[in-house]
């Protein structure tokens, strides 16, 4: 019986998918990046939901959790960064303004993959 509980326990999420989470620090692109070509190809727009991330496939969408306030966004990662240790998101200017953290500038957040990249 112990064999079929431990085997039956759900297990997390793996990278990328539904539910996967990380915890690190979160910074923000800042306007000097307005119009400049990004990782995916597109144009960065400050005043769209947008983030970067090392790993997760363009397309991602990830709520960003400041750890402070507890304020949320949803963004799509378009980009590539940050290249910071302890860093694990970029958030656009509009996101950042959404989770409260213009004026930090660098706060704690928590990453939750809420609908991965949808594949072609």
């Amino acid at each position: 019986m112990a064999i079929c509980l431990s085997s039956c326990a759900p297990t997390a999420p793996s990278f990328g998918e539904k539910g996967y989470t990380e915890r690190g620090k979160a910074s923000y692109y800042g306007r000097k990046f307005q119009g400049r070509k990004m990782a995916n190809g597109e144009r960065y727009k400050r005043s769209k939901l947008t983030a970067a991330h090392r790993k997760l496939p363009f397309g991602t969408q990830v709520e960003v959790t400041n750890l402070q306030n507890n304020k949320s966004v949803r963004v799509e990662i378009t980009d590539r960064g940050p290249f910071v240790r302890g860093r694990i998101v970029d958030l656009s200017e509009a996101a950042a303004k959404r989770v409260g953290m213009i004026k930090k500038g660098v706060v704690p957040v928590r990453l939750e993959v809420v609908r991965p990249t949808r594949s072609k």
